[in-house]
């Protein structure tokens, strides 16, 4: 099981996000996760193993090399996450904690329209890439999220960073 956190601040929200998201790093022991928004810079991301070493420890550098006043932090036993994501309503950063059952069927619908996903190890797709393809396919978030939510079988929590510096949650 993982956890994920955000925040928005009028300041930095970088330390919160780093606190909060190790918190939640006894949930998962496989992968570690941050991005934060900079109006200066962008988005910004980094993504760790933690199998063999605690958060703290591989993320203490983000706190001088990642900066902005919104930020999220995912721990998870899965996928690497978050992932950075282009889409014709703008770059966002995701990341999701479930289980997708139909992961399958759902991956071979969206590469029948065209779709792509890069390939994991064992050629697993990562459920953030899958999740974002389905958000991708419609005209919004709102509308995005909305299809995502009704097409899964299982449970998708779903925490999406914007490239304006806002947080989406959706459950």
């Amino acid at each position: 099981m993982g956890g994920f956190f955000g925040s928005v601040k009028r300041s930095s929200a970088v330390f919160d996000v780093f606190l909060g998201t190790d918190y939640h790093s006894h949930l998962g022991t496989k992968r570690g996760g941050m991005a934060a928004y900079d109006p200066a810079i962008g988005l910004q991301r980094e993504i760790h193993n933690i199998e063999n070493a605690p958060f703290r420890t591989k993320f203490e550098r983000v706190l001088t090399d990642m900066s902005g006043n919104a930020a999220i932090g995912c721990i998870s036993d899965t996928d690497p996450q978050p992932l950075l994501m282009v889409s014709r309503f703008g770059k966002y950063a995701i990341s999701t904690i479930g289980i997708i059952n139909n992961a399958e069927e759902l991956a071979k619908e969206v590469l029948s329209h065209g779709g792509y996903f890069d390939a994991m190890t064992g050629s697993k797709i990562n459920s953030n890439e899958l999740v974002a393809a389905l958000i991708n396919s419609k005209d919004s978030y709102a509308d995005g999220i909305r299809y995502a939510q009704d097409r899964i079988d299982g449970t998708a929590s779903i925490l999406i960073l914007t490239d304006r510096g806002t947080l989406i949650a959706a459950r």
